[in-house]
C-alpha cells in the first residue's frame, strides 16, 4: 500500500486530551481502532474502558459500528488531503450492580 493511501487519525478523549495521530490503512475496522485506544488508554483517567463495546468512536457525528472498516465510515466531507481525522472517543460509564447500589441520604438532596 502507498503511503499516500494511509489515513492519519488521532482520538480526542472527553478531557480534550488526544491519543495519536498515527496512520492506518483504510481496510482497518473499527474494532481494531477500539483496540488500539485501550491499549493506549491513559492510565491517569478516572474513567477507564474495559473492552472495545464500552467505546464509542464518532467521525462526524456518527457513531461508528465496529464491523465497517476506516473506507466505510469516513466521511469525506471537509476533509484535506494529507490532514489528520480526529474521532472522537465515549466512554460507556460502568454498570452499577443493583444489588449493591448505596442511597444516598436525603438530607444530602435538600
Amino acid at each position: 500500500m502507498a503511503k499516500e493511501d494511509l489515513i492519519e487519525l488521532k482520538f480526542r478523549l472527553s478531557d480534550g486530551t488526544d491519543i495519536g495521530p498515527n496512520k492506518y490503512d483504510p481496510s482497518t475496522t473499527v474494532a481494531s481502532l477500539k483496540e488500539f485506544i485501550l491499549d493506549r488508554w491513559p492510565q491517569d483517567k478516572e474513567i477507564a474502558p474495559k473492552t472495545i463495546n464500552d467505546v464509542k468512536l464518532i467521525n462526524a457525528g456518527k457513531i461508528l459500528e465496529n464491523n465497517r472498516t476506516i473506507a466505510e465510515s469516513r466521511v469525506p466531507v471537509g476533509e484535506l488531503p494529507g490532514g489528520v481525522i480526529t474521532m472522537h472517543v465515549v466512554v460507556r460509564p460502568p454498570v452499577l450492580d443493583k444489588n449493591n447500589v448505596k442511597r444516598v441520604p436525603k438530607s444530602y438532596l435538600d
